[in-house]
């Protein structure tokens, strides 16, 4: 499966409210939301048709992220009749907004990415999921720093490692996809800071030059599942529930851990 047929799918499986890109390139990607999306690109070039109400940002995600108030174009969700209608919790209307579904694929190296991932990890909570792309190169030199193939992960390879390391109460699943795979991570935690208290300290031992070491197990794709048996999981329909009724972290999380780690694709 490739990896735009499988993140349509996770729009899908995870029935988001809404949708973060942090790197919209052509909109590829972009086009297959249908619910309040907010995308960000320091020099996008959309070229195909997009079907959401979408705030298109020209910066860089760091900037995007400095601001007072980013998530402005999501804030509220949906009315509270309409919520209590469709079975959610009518509370929701007056929360803090929280993202659902978040892809990073902008900048192709490691420190950008875990920056973008510590600041939508504040802006989110353990229902939601968070999808890194481009996380299984093929080969050493797609994985460079320095750009030199036309075919280009860089060093974002890194984020698996450093998630297992630093942050072991996540649950990550790598996943199988064509041509370089992703990573999807579930429980994100907004009080941890961890990784940004950390982060000169992840930089001084991962920030190496090239060539780049990539493990073994990287280039062979060990551990990582297929894109159909993640999507087919029977943990969804739960994450969704529980998300859409406001259900807290010490009730909800431990069940989904559990169900992830059931299917064999908790690393």
């Amino acid at each position: 499966m490739k990896r735009h047929e499988f993140l349509r799918e996770l729009h899908k499986v995870s029935a988001n409210r809404n949708y973060l890109e942090i790197g919209v390139n052509d909109g590829r990607s972009l086009r297959l939301s249908r619910v309040p999306s907010i995308a960000v690109d320091p020099a996008f070039k959309v070229v195909t048709e997009i079907r959401c109400d979408v705030h298109l940002v020209k910066a860089t995600s760091d900037d995007f992220f400095a601001r007072d108030n980013p998530l402005a174009h999501l804030k509220g969700g949906r009315h509270p009749l309409r919520n209590l209608r469709r079975g959610r919790s009518p509370l929701g209307h007056w929360r803090r907004t929280t993202l659902d579904l978040s892809f990073i694929d902008g900048m192709h190296l490691f420190e950008y990415a875990l920056r973008d991932f510590i600041n939508i990890e504040k802006h989110s909570d353990w229902a939601s999921v968070i999808v890194f792309d481009d996380m299984l190169p093929r080969n050493v030199d797609e994985a460079a720093r320095d750009r030199h193939t036309d075919a280009w992960t860089g060093d974002v390879y890194k984020l698996v490692e450093i998630l297992a390391r630093y942050r072991p109460d996540l649950v990550t699943v790598l996943v199988d996809t064509q041509p370089t795979g992703q990573l999807v991570v579930f429980g994100a935690d907004s009080g941890n800071t961890v990784l940004q208290d950390q982060y000169e300290e992840i930089l001084a031992e991962y920030l190496v030059p090239d060539p780049q070491k990539v493990p073994e197990a990287i280039l062979e794709r060990a551990g990582a599942v297929s894109p159909e048996t993640l999507l087919r999981a029977g943990f969804w329909g739960r994450l969704v529930r529980a998300r859409n009724l406001g259900l807290g972290r010490s009730r909800g999380w431990e069940p989904l851990r559990r169900a992830v780690e059931q299917i064999g694709v908790s690393r």
